[in-house]
């Protein structure tokens, strides 16, 4: 019998964990756990490229961790760790640098749309890509779940491997991007994509009130109450429609087109939706927050676990390349 497809996914601690976060990503590792052999690391060091304080990423990265167990992580199931916990990783991203040239990372569109938001151009935000192709690599993975927009990345990773495996000998697997067509790109309450770093998110454990104030945050054209209303350009029902089955989409997209209801009421029907949806993931947040030793135990575990894998590939590589 063959292995098992090993797939391969972090998850930001740059703030609290999102709807764009659920549908895009979360839903889809749980899918994985159940079928594959799941690698899932909350990424504290790709964070340090958007870094706001010590307090705020220590308290970002436990915070994504009970995210992750109360949506349903079973660490029985896969190797769930914090990514810093593991330094093999940025060894190898130093060994991996050799293997891409700044023309290759100039012309990453991350780098390019985060720096046109404002945010710091340093050396750690260029060279992303890179550390992310070492969290790739070093765990042979042979599938990425990535939006469209991390397409890119993981081919910067399948070119640094092909480059590496040339000079070095077939040595890294070449991973393959896995792309949900329908759930790619989420929109945020602005119309952009969803993100943290963009702050236009409707939060998975913020407070009702918060949830609330998020969703009739969100933006819509000027249409009355007995307009009709094209669903398909309303981010509401964007938003909406990424947790009915098809047969409630079409009933949802009849009441936009007929008119006689207003955003105001679309807003508070997708507020149900989603206190509805996430309700019990709540309580299980909670219970895991008064009693943080689980989760503790949990990530040391991931720990020993990840770093048993990654010096074993670690060392193979360092004798590939000659380092003592």
């Amino acid at each position: 019998m063959s292995d098992p497809l090993r797939i391969l996914t972090g998850v930001q601690p740059s703030g609290k964990l999102h709807i764009g976060n659920y549908v895009s990503a979360i839903r889809k590792i749980l899918e994985y756990q159940e079928s594959s052999d799941l690698f899932l690391f909350v990424a504290n060091l790709h964070a340090l490229t958007t870094f706001s304080s010590k307090q705020e990423l220590e308290d970002n990265t436990l915070s994504a961790a009970l995210d992750l167990l109360a949506l349903g992580v079973d660490p029985t199931k896969s190797t769930f760790w914090i990514q810093s916990d593991v330094p093999q990783v940025t060894e190898f991203t130093w060994y991996l640098a050799q293997s891409i040239t700044v023309s290759q990372l100039q012309l990453a569109h991350s780098f390019k749309d985060k720096v046109a938001k404002g945010f710091n151009p340093s050396a750690g935000l260029f060279t992303y890509p890179i550390l992310m192709a070492a969290d790739i690599l070093l765990f042979s993975a042979n599938k990425v779940p990535v939006g469209k927009d991390q397409k890119q990345h993981l081919e910067f990773a399948r070119d640094i491997a092909e480059r590496f495996n040339s000079q070095f000998g077939e040595l890294l697997v070449l991973p393959e991007p896995d792309i949900d067509e329908k759930t790619a790109i989420v929109p945020g309450v602005d119309g952009s994509k969803m993100s943290k770093s963009y702050k236009n998110t409707i939060d998975l454990f913020a407070t009702e009130k918060e949830i609330k104030k998020s969703i009739m945050s969100i933006l819509s054209d000027s249409k009355g109450i007995e307009e009709p209303k094209n669903p398909e350009e309303s981010i509401i029902f964007q938003i909406h429609s990424l947790f009915l089955t098809e047969s409630e989409k079409m009933i949802l997209a009849d009441k936009y087109r007929k008119g006689g209801i207003g955003y105001g009421d679309l807003k508070k029907a997708l507020l149900e939706t989603v206190m509805e949806t996430f309700s019990p993931f709540r309580e299980k947040r909670n219970q895991l927050s008064n009693d943080l030793s689980y989760v503790k135990q949990t990530l040391a575990l991931g720990k020993e676990k990840a770093q048993t894998i990654a010096e074993q590939k670690i060392a193979e590589i360092r004798k590939s390349i000659g380092i003592y």
